[in-house]
């Protein structure tokens, strides 16, 4: 930028402070006229008393006669040359000749001497300013309406700042400057008393925190950007700091490799891991590397500005991208595993993770184990951990099993208690008879609670010897008290068979004997379909009367009989497994009856029910437990 152009960019501000100094000089006019007690120092001004000889305009003119033509000539050049050649609005170095409190004269080799206002000067430099003293002040005008020089130091100042401020820019010269307040995006600083701006990225190579801790700071700047038509000046810290760490940038990405140990500082934190700052050169420490354990956020572990020793992990030279690990300056946790937890060891941990199939615990950083949902109750039927266990949790547990290969442990939580199981043929001995409570009713039976967390099955056919269930809410309610008996114990799949109606003997036994085939019978209608009648026999049996076995065939059995009528018939089926007897007053039915029943073996040899007797799970039990002590003995 040429010096014509330079002095155009400033001619705004220029004219400005001219017109300040012009406002000055009538201030003080008036100030002396009023000011006539004052003991102000006035400047020496034409009070009209005259000294000496005086000459008229014709005399001045008329040849001289003390002095000759050439010379005249000679003197009147010698004293132009004692005239220095200035132009205006140019900056030129003058003497002081006197300070007081209001103005500054100043003799720069002109006809006549220049004031300047006091306050265009600092305090510090018009504290110091003696006459005789070089300043640099600017010309703003060589005469006014008054013949007066007009000088500024205030304009001198802002031009030679702004040449300051461009030459900097121009070589890349640092320069100082004094931070002086924090504004949208950075800070204001003043450099040569023009304000300029300082980004928030340019203050340091790392994230700046607090821009307040820098108000109030001189520090090196570059300038970075300068655009003198808008007066706008851009300068940075950070290019300083980065040409610094050039140079040692370099030598680190010449020498670093994999499995080096060095000293960063913690520069930015994500959610993916931390970038740390190794000295010029940035590397990452992703969150998989920070711990050998679970981590859930990186500050868990860090905090920006921390200085910390990381390891070199990988380094690619195309990209100049490290990857750094924290957790690799420790020993690996797996070490020695299954003797820091041999099986069988109570242990604390905590929950770190719940899933449908179990719980996570974590027993130290990096080593986990699981406990399964059958894992954690002998008694209760747990659908989702979250029934026993919370995340954060703290519990204890039992060390069940240890697979180094896949690095997996498996934890129990029942273990801690006695099994149940394992004494339950002596609490329970088949045959026995208990109560429990009724606690889930299905299509094909009904659980009954023993004791907490030993539950049974009672099913639909081991309800009642007479009727036909054909759901257990016919017989049962949930809640309700019901006594069963033990028929069956299967201790691999925990399961214990019950019945109910083994409570009581098998009525089917003593029917066997009063209702034979060919047996007369005599009952009560206590039901009638459309194909034929149910009769209550004596016993408390029900038995089938079919339409088309009576003596005299009916159109309409509701019309013809009803309930509580009287009816003899005789036995022609006896069907103990589906429980049912049927009469039949027909003649030749009865006849084939009576001579099927010739033909059955006796009762006593062939009698057989559905279901065990007490007789046949006693036998069942004795069985069992001559079984246990062949194993025990094995």
């Amino acid at each position: 930028m040429t010096e014509e152009t330079k002095n155009e960019n400033v001619n705004e501000e220029i004219e400005t402070a001219s017109e300040e100094v012009e406002e000055v000089e009538t201030a003080e006019e008036e100030t002396k006229a009023e000011e006539s007690n004052g003991e102000a120092k006035e400047l020496p001004t034409f009070t009209g008393e005259v000294e000496g000889k005086t000459y008229t305009l014709d005399e001045l003119q008329a040849a001289s006669e003390d002095y000759s033509d050439e010379e005249f000539h000679e003197l009147a050049g010698m004293y132009e040359n004692t005239l220095s050649e200035i132009e205006e609005k140019e900056i030129v170095t003058g003497i002081v000749v006197s300070v007081d409190e209001k103005y500054v004269i100043v003799d720069i080799g002109f006809k006549s001497e220049g004031i300047v206002p006091a306050n265009e000067f600092s305090d510090k430099v018009l504290e110091n300013l003696q006459p005789g003293d070089e300043v640099e002040v600017f010309l703003d005008r060589v005469e006014d309406r008054e013949g007066q020089l007009i000088l500024s130091r205030k304009k001198a100042d802002i031009l030679q700042a702004w040449e300051n401020i461009e030459k900097a820019h121009d070589t890349g010269e640092v320069i100082e400057g004094y931070i002086q307040r924090r504004i949208k995006g950075g800070m204001v600083v003043d450099v040569f008393g023009i304000d300029a701006f300082l980004p928030g990225s340019q203050i340091d190579v790392r994230p700046v925190r607090d821009f307040d801790a820098y108000v109030g700071k001189t520090m090196e700047f570059q300038v970075v950007k300068l655009n003198m038509q808008a007066e706008n000046v851009v300068v940075s810290h950070r290019a300083l700091i980065e040409s610094d760490l050039e140079d040692q940038r370099q030598e680190i990405l010449e020498t670093i490799e994999a499995g080096q140990v060095l000293e960063g500082i913690v520069k930015n934190i994500t959610d993916f891991g931390v970038f740390i700052d190794l000295g010029g050169v940035d590397g990452l420490l992703h969150i998989t590397d920070l711990s050998w354990g679970r981590v859930e956020h990186p500050e868990e572990i860090v905090k920006l500005d921390q200085r910390m020793n990381v390891a070199v992990i990988d380094f690619d030279e195309d990209s100049k991208r490290v990857s750094l690990g924290l957790k690799q300056l420790q020993p690996h946790p797996w070490e020695d595993i299954d003797i820091k937890y041999p099986e069988g060891m109570r242990i604390q941990g905590r929950v770190v993770s719940i899933a449908d199939y179990g719980a996570f615990i974590e027993l130290e950083k990096g080593v986990e184990g699981l406990i399964h949902i059958s894992e954690m109750s002998w008694t209760q039927h747990i659908k989702h951990p979250s029934q026993l266990v919370q995340k954060d949790d703290i519990i204890e547990c039992v060390v069940l099993n240890i697979n180094e290969d896949e690095k997996k442990i498996s934890l129990g939580v029942k273990q801690l208690e006695k099994d149940p199981w394992e004494d339950l043929g002596e609490r329970y001995p088949i045959g026995s008879t208990h109560k429990g409570i009724v606690r889930n009713l299905t299509n094909f039976g009904v659980f009954i609670e023993l004791e907490p967390g030993i539950d049974g099955l009672v099913h639909v056919s081991d309800l009642s010897w007479t009727e036909n269930v054909e759901h257990p809410n016919e017989v049962v309610d949930k809640g309700e008290e019901l006594e069963v008996v033990i028929l069956a114990i299967d201790f691999d799949n925990r399961r214990i068979t019950l019945g109910h109606k083994q409570v009581e003997d098998n009525p089917w036994e003593k029917y066997a004997e009063e209702y034979g085939l060919g047996a007369k019978v005599e009952g009560e209608v206590s039901k009638i379909t459309d194909k034929g009648m149910f009769i209550k026999l004596p016993l408390g049996v029900d038995a089938f009367l079919p339409g088309d076995k009576l003596t005299e065939p009916v159109e309409d059995l509701k019309e013809s009989f009803k309930e509580g009528d009287k009816i003899e018939g005789f036995v022609v089926e006896f069907d103990e497994p589906s429980k049912t007897i049927e009469i039949s007053q027909v003649e030749e039915e009865v006849k084939k009856s009576k001579s099927k029943a010739k033909k059955q073996p006796k009762k006593s040899e062939s009698v057989e029910t559905g279901t065990p007797t007490l007789g046949e799970v006693s036998g069942l039990a004795d069985k069992l437990k001559e079984k246990e002590e062949n194993d025990k003995n094995s």
